[in-house]
């Protein structure tokens, strides 16, 4: 695994957050606890590894973002993680919902969410996409590119016009890593500002009767902890709306400026605070739309990490302790299949023992996982009582964004469950996957 980056200087406008979970104390007799469940009692009723998602930190971020923009559309960003019950209680916070696939779209409707409350996304729809999102009515489909316009219009039924907006790139560089960096030119999201294929394919679809453009969408990245690129963001595409209203006579009522909230996973990470965004983003919205003449569109966020990823912790039951080659591996019984994000971006992960206290001294050690890959690597260099031993239970804090929705079966392993924890109680959402499953795939010859 390549050398993980270190993080990055707090911004001015990026305070520091906690990294577990607000309900997270010490359990009674030691370890730790979320929830008002000890962490040991879920990894022995359910098993390890197992993500541990703490309700009421899941609904009390939801309100967050309501709060601090009342007069905005939140849309949680289901890639992040989707489940019957997060759906749920997305719903309830009053929230909306974008979604990547036909896959992701018929889990919510079918799970009760309402359809005009949703958000299409993709580069690549598929047909089935399309049609899905036709047939269920959901409120907004993104266009990323102008081949898609002519498909999606044949698709509409004779009479119908589906609502839709069209995702921009302003040429703004964010993200944690290159991988996840989609504000900039030369990457797969959008259409460029700058080069002008946003501005024609603008004109494409307000030449298309069964599609409604309604407003303009961008992305800039992931793990985004300052507010400056999306004030810059605000700059550059105020300016575009102009151009539309002075050229076409049309006055979009929506901006989605999408999501990518930094979220802490170490001690004294840097963290979006929806008030400051508000305050800031908001602002320069405001002020530019006034210096041009355009009337506030309604704003559009969407949070996904920053909303489930600090309300989860991911449980290991330690397999091994080892010394070699001058350092010490712990490894557990997880590892890339279940997060591969370490390996994928550097990540880098706060880990503690769990399930018990320790009086012993800490030493540094490599948390690695099980499979067959050098590569898997949970967590370098961090610091684990001396006494660790097999049998132990290990908490991994920020884990309830990307790490199920990325999850694989590699080496067959099963991907694990997901436990809810609240008020004292822990109950099951997601189910262990198990050797049955994967082998209920395979038809043979």
């Amino acid at each position: 695994m390549p050398t993980a980056p270190a993080s990055p200087p707090r911004p001015p406008d990026a305070p520091a957050a906690p990294v577990w979970p607000a309900s997270a104390r010490e359990a009674p007799g030691g370890g730790l606890a979320v929830g008002g469940v000890p962490l040991a009692e879920v990894a022995d009723r359910f098993g390890t590894p197992v993500y541990v998602l703490d309700e009421d930190e899941v609904r009390a971020r939801a309100r967050a973002w309501r709060a601090a923009l009342p007069g905005a559309d939140v849309a949680y960003a289901g890639k992040a993680f989707l489940s019957r019950a997060m759906i749920r209680w997305i719903e309830e916070e009053g929230l909306s919902l974008d979604v990547c696939s036909a896959g992701e779209l018929e889990l919510a409707v079918h799970s009760g969410f309402p359809a005009e409350r949703i958000v299409l996304h993709g580069n690549a729809k598929s047909p089935g996409d399309v049609r899905a999102a036709l047939r269920l009515g959901v409120g907004r489909i993104v266009i990323d590119g102008t081949g898609e316009i002519a498909r999606l219009a044949a698709l509409v039924p004779p009479g119908a016009r589906q609502r839709v907006l069209l995702r921009v790139v302003p040429g703004v560089t964010a993200g944690a890593h290159a991988a996840v960096r989609t504000g900039m030119d030369g990457q797969k999201f959008g259409l460029s500002v700058a080069g002008g294929e946003a501005e024609e394919a603008v004109a494409r679809l307000l030449g298309q009767p069964r599609l409604e453009l309604v407003g303009l969408h961008c992305h800039l990245g992931s793990q985004i902890a300052g507010l400056g690129p999306y004030v810059t963001a605000v700059r550059r595409l105020v300016p575009l709306l102009a151009r539309i209203r002075d050229r076409h006579g049309v006055t979009f009522p929506e901006l989605d400026l999408g999501g990518g909230f930094a979220i802490a996973y170490r001690a004294g990470d840097p963290a979006v605070d929806p008030r400051t965004y508000a305050e800031q983003v908001m602002g320069e919205l405001s002020l530019e739309c006034g210096r041009v003449g355009l009337p506030l569109p309604r704003l559009t966020v969407e949070p996904g990490r920053w909303i489930a990823g600090p309300a989860g912790v991911a449980l290991y039951r330690v397999l091994s302790v080892k010394s070699t080659g001058g350092r010490t591996f712990v490894a557990v019984d997880g590892g890339m299949s279940d997060n591969p994000r370490p390996a994928l971006y550097g990540v880098r992960y706060t880990v503690r023992l769990a399930g018990r206290s320790s009086t012993a001294p800490g030493r540094a050690v490599t948390v690695v996982g099980r499979h067959c890959e050098a590569g898997d690597v949970l967590a370098d260099d961090v610091e684990l009582p001396a006494d660790l031993r097999p049998g132990d239970v290990l908490a991994v804090p920020a884990s309830g964004a990307y790490h199920l929705s990325m999850a694989s079966a590699y080496n067959l392993v099963g991907r694990p469950p997901v436990a809810a924890v609240s008020g004292g109680r822990a109950r099951l959402l997601v189910r262990r996957e198990t050797l049955a499953d994967l082998r209920s795939r395979d038809v043979g010859e």
